[in-house]
């Protein structure tokens, strides 16, 4: 799995980095993976969009100043679970978001947890959209508040490089070179400049 070190340097990097990686996540003896095509960074101490701009520490953001690899989720309009990474050294809030998977092992799993269906089950419109979200990964992935805080390292959450460094298989095609693109970050209007910085990452 990926260490502290990993998510210790600059958040924009980290975010471009976590791309092409393998969330995983273990529970009630289950394992769940799926590979990362879609990230975004945010840093407190100048982005308008980051929960702790300014080093602002509250109940909700102190998970961001916690040590590098550290997860951090939060509630959106008071539904939906979003799952970030925290980045740079103890002390410096910034993340990493989760906003898309493509899944990779125990897919009907996932398709249960997101539309109560295996994936055969699954409509056109339900496969366009499985993980393509923040929400959507955290309803797939099993994650909640509770997994808020869970320190770098922790067997129920966690990236790694590759399937087989979680003992699980490869994907066929997964390893082809990855084309990562460079956009603008979803959702943001309210964050003045900050809604023009590139630091959306997507395969």
């Amino acid at each position: 799995m990926l260490g502290p070190e990993f998510f210790s340097g600059d958040t924009v990097e980290t975010a471009c980095s976590v791309v092409g990686k393998y969330l995983v996540r273990r529970y009630s003896g289950l394992t769940l993976a799926a590979r990362v095509t879609e990230a975004e960074a945010y840093v407190g101490r100048m982005d308008k969009a980051c929960h702790a701009y300014g080093y602002r520490k509250t109940e909700r953001t102190k998970t961001l100043f916690a040590p590098p690899g550290t997860a951090y989720v939060y509630l959106i309009y008071g539904l939906h679970c979003c799952l970030n990474f925290v980045t740079e050294p103890e002390g410096e809030p910034a993340a990493v978001l989760i906003r898309g998977l493509a899944p990779r092992y125990n897919q009907d799993i996932i398709a249960e947890n997101r539309f109560h269906c295996k994936c055969r089950g699954m409509t056109a419109y339900q496969k366009k959209n499985f993980l393509n979200g923040p929400g959507k990964v955290c309803a797939g992935m099993n994650i909640n508040r509770s997994l808020n805080g869970l320190p770098c390292g922790s067997p129920e959450l966690f990236l790694c490089e590759r399937l087989e460094d979680a003992g699980l298989p490869p994907w066929p095609g997964d390893a082809s070179p990855l084309e990562i693109k460079i956009g603008k970050r979803v959702g943001i209007d309210y964050a003045e400049e900050a809604v023009d910085f590139p630091w959306r990452f997507y395969l």
